[in-house]
């Protein structure tokens, strides 16, 4: 779960980048954060993976408290969130299996582990052919698709998708998201940020709208709400 109570994140520079949010996530849900550049979302996001500490206000996520979290716990913490990013940050020189198995290598997990969970989260993601592959051999799509899979080897409770579709045509952006409902359907929470509103529209998800560092709707009709500000 993801829990945000009155969080305050003001930077030295003096910005307050979030001015008293107040959301939940629950465990197997899926939403939508949406909003104009500026109005808080990476913050929300930074502060989700402990990159952040909040200002004031408490921030719990899969059972950890990042307002307090210690610095050795926050590679557990990053072990139930997996993050998908917009430009994708695959090592070119390593094969798609080897760019998923890295992520399992980076924590510690055994030959055989990982013998056993990359074909399966190639396959899910539709890559189970391509695992010989560079990524420089691959579509936008099927680049978007490894990210997808190296942020899921390590099976997190959380997957946060960071304008997955930003780079990708119509098309490939709609295999991305159905590709995202899977995963969900299968158990994950799954928060994606977007401003492909288009798609939000096609997938009646939960919306949660942030401008100017302040939630200014959230539910089901959030998109609309927040179109009408």
């Amino acid at each position: 779960m993801i829990e945000f109570t009155d969080v305050v994140k003001s930077y030295s520079v003096g910005t307050q980048a979030l001015k008293g949010v107040s959301l939940q996530i629950e465990d197997g849900e899926f939403a939508y954060l949406v909003g104009p550049s500026g109005s808080g979302k990476s913050t929300i996001i930074k502060l989700i993976t402990g990159e952040l500490k909040p200002t004031s206000g408490t921030v719990h996520v899969n059972g950890y408290s990042l307002e307090r979290i210690r610095k050795r716990e926050i590679p557990f913490l990053r072990r139930t969130v997996g993050v998908v990013f917009q430009d994708f940050r695959l090592i070119d020189t390593k094969t798609v299996y080897e760019n998923v198995a890295f992520a399992m290598r980076v924590i510690g997990a055994g030959n055989r582990e990982i013998r056993e969970r990359v074909p399966y989260v190639l396959e899910l993601v539709g890559l189970e052919n391509k695992g010989h592959r560079h990524p420089t051999e691959l579509s936008g799509g099927e680049q978007q698709r490894l990210a997808i899979a190296r942020a899921l080897v390590n099976n997190p409770s959380t997957i946060i998708a960071d304008e997955p579709t930003g780079n990708l045509d119509p098309a490939r952006s709609w295999e991305i998201m159905s590709l995202l409902q899977e995963i969900n359907n299968l158990g994950t929470t799954t928060l994606v940020v977007t401003h492909q509103m288009d798609l939000v529209e096609k997938f009646h998800k939960r919306v949660i709208a942030i401008n100017d560092g302040l939630v200014v709707s959230d539910g089901m009709d959030g998109y609309k709400a927040y179109e009408i500000q």
